[in-house]
């Protein structure tokens, strides 16, 4: 630390062209990094709610129980059952069931298809809750950088001594630390939510499969 100090102390003029330009960036308070941290926060909170909001909504409380139902046959019953319903797992039902009549090959493509259609609506947003969980921390670690460097170059400036060189350098450090405290707090959360909705994404697109196989199976049976 003794030699970041004395570097600190160096004139400008010592200095190279380009250290100098960015010296006098760096110098410039880290106050926003921390209000980008707050609004990265803020939408992460805004998306976080919204997903939980589309995932409950998007979803079929009782598909075990349909997938049971396809799987005897009763077709017509389970027609009925997901009449108004949204989501993956409504969409494959609807659509495998209109397509029926094709045969089961088709009904395997057809549930493919949906799939392949209904699964981004519940991944969008989700890849900016995992980069702002694996990024906030650096953009946090950054500003505390910032803070550091203009703490030594305060001290160099003023030249204090003594019991003075311990209050300005812990006081300015203290506060860029604070930048990383942010960044964790940003994160964290952002990390949990991304795994959680994650972690539905793949129930929902299991009971989905579920629901297609015993449709298929269903078909075979009856062409059987």
């Amino acid at each position: 630390m003794s030699s970041i100090a004395v570097i600190a102390q160096v004139p400008a003029e010592n200095l190279g062209w380009l250290s100098s330009k960015l010296l006098g960036v760096t110098l410039t308070s880290a106050e926003w990094v921390l209000w980008i941290l707050v609004v990265l926060s803020v939408l992460s909170i805004a998306i976080m709610l919204e997903r939980a909001v589309y995932f409950s909504r998007n979803r079929l409380p009782d598909s075990e129980t349909l997938a049971v139902r396809l799987a005897r046959g009763e077709l017509e019953a389970v027609r009925v059952a997901i009449q108004g319903r949204r989501g993956m797992e409504a969409a494959i039902i609807r659509e495998g069931l209109a397509s029926a009549a094709q045969g089961a090959d088709s009904v395997e493509q057809v549930i493919a298809s949906t799939m392949a259609r209904e699964r981004p609506q519940y991944e969008r947003f989700l890849s900016f809750l995992g980069t702002l969980g694996n990024n906030a921390p650096f953009i946090g670690l950054f500003g505390t950088v910032l803070g550091i460097i203009k703490a030594f170059h305060d001290l160099g400036s003023a030249g204090v001594k003594g019991a003075a060189i311990q209050q300005t350098v812990m006081g300015g450090i203290s506060e860029a630390l604070v930048a990383t405290a942010v960044g964790l707090a940003v994160a964290i959360p952002a990390v949990v939510a991304f795994n959680i909705f994650n972690r539905q994404l793949k129930t929902l697109t299991s009971r989905a499969n579920a629901l297609g196989h015993a449709l298929v199976g269903s078909l075979r049976a009856e062409v059987r």
